[in-house]
């Protein structure tokens, strides 16, 4: 846990490092999920506009994948970004506010489902190892103060027939196309 405040210090500065780096490389990572989604709305819509409906519902899965991956993105960096503010206060977790400790906990969950950013694994570690093994391993369920808008976004279930209807319906509206979903 760091008795030693030598060792704390160094573990807080080597976490806030990669924080910032977390920060830099989400930017890069956002911009080929944002081309993807893009894609794939064409995709939708063009099969929508050919009358295949069930292969647009398919399609747009993607659409649902790559959108909760973007907003999954930007709670990361938000998170980031109060934790390289407030990184003072990870020297002393038991006195860390409830912000700090949900923002340290969806940094714990999101390192498993986002392959995107390695350096969330290597800053999970150090956290782990300031917050103790019980808090991490709530942290990796996603339950107790992991945000539930965070687990549902990277863990989600993308098949939800509805929510592919709404979704197909909102990419339809916008091209001016009728969808009749009473023949699935």
């Amino acid at each position: 846990m760091g008795f030693f405040h030598g060792k704390t210090s160094k573990q807080t500065f080597r976490v806030k490092k990669l924080l910032k780096l977390i920060l830099s490389r989400l930017a890069i990572a956002q911009r080929p999920r944002l081309a993807c989604k893009s894609i794939s709305r064409g995709d939708v819509s063009q099969l929508l506009a050919l009358g295949h409906l069930h292969r647009a519902l398919l399609r747009a899965e993607q659409v649902i994948e790559e959108d909760n991956m973007l907003q999954a993105f930007d709670i990361i960096e938000l998170y980031c970004k109060r934790l390289v503010e407030h990184a003072a206060q990870l020297d002393k977790p038991q006195e860390c506010s409830e912000d700090i400790r949900e923002a340290v906990a969806g940094i714990m969950f999101a390192a498993r489902w986002c392959s995107d950013l390695p350096e969330l694994l290597l800053a999970r570690t150090i956290l782990e190892d300031k917050f103790g093994s019980d808090f991490a391993a709530i942290a990796k369920e996603g339950t107790g103060i992991v945000d539930p808008m965070l687990v549902w976004k990277l863990s989600g279930d993308k098949t939800n027939m509805e929510l592919k209807k709404k979704v197909t319906k909102e990419i339809a509206a916008e091209n001016n196309i009728l969808v009749d979903f009473s023949e699935l």
